[in-house]
């Protein structure tokens, strides 16, 4: 029989988390503790939180992304698990956040700088300088008009080259395009 853990109501305002995807035994047994207007619920443990949603991302005042199982599951309501010291302040003002990219994947991402993997290398932004950029990235990795200006031999790696500079340095889109 699961113990009633109960976080503060306040606990989860401001705050970033990557929850991972889990299958749904493993909230078998478990009591539904709270159920939004949105329809998600959420369970609660001493080790963490889980939430079942078809809806993921900014949710109120957070920023609550999932990260999908390989291969994806086929249901469009997904359930998350997050640790507890997995949730991270959230604020408008401070650089929390940096850009990751995954080549392999054509992926962009941003994470929390309390985040244990964060290195130190990329550039922390603001939430709206992080958007910004991010999207920047995103139209270099999914549109190829842009390469029409450039003597490449491989648009890859020049993606590669110009995306590299928008998370490492505090140079504009423009500032590295002109210089390539």
């Amino acid at each position: 029989m699961q113990k009633n853990f109960k976080p503060h109501p306040n606990s989860f305002k401001n705050t970033f988390c990557v929850f991972n995807e889990v299958l749904p035994n493993e909230i078998e047994g478990l009591k539904k503790q709270f159920e939004s207007k949105a329809g998600s619920s959420y369970y609660y443990t001493e080790a963490g939180m889980y939430r079942v949603s078809n809806h993921w991302g900014r949710l109120a005042n957070s920023k609550w992304r999932l990260i999908a199982r390989e291969p994806e599951t086929e249901s469009k309501t997904k359930i998350g698990f997050a640790a507890w010291e997995e949730f991270y302040p959230d604020n408008a003002e401070e650089k929390l956040y940096y850009i990751e990219a995954d080549f392999e994947k054509n992926l962009a991402n941003y994470q929390h700088k309390n985040n244990p993997n964060y290195d130190g290398k990329a550039i922390l932004r603001t939430s709206f300088e992080t958007t910004k950029r991010l999207k920047q990235i995103r139209n270099l990795q999914q549109l190829t008009s842009w390469a029409k200006y450039f003597d490449y031999e491989d648009i890859a790696d020049l993606r590669k080259q110009i995306i590299n500079e928008l998370i490492f340095t505090e140079r504009s889109l423009e500032e590295i395009k002109r210089e390539i």
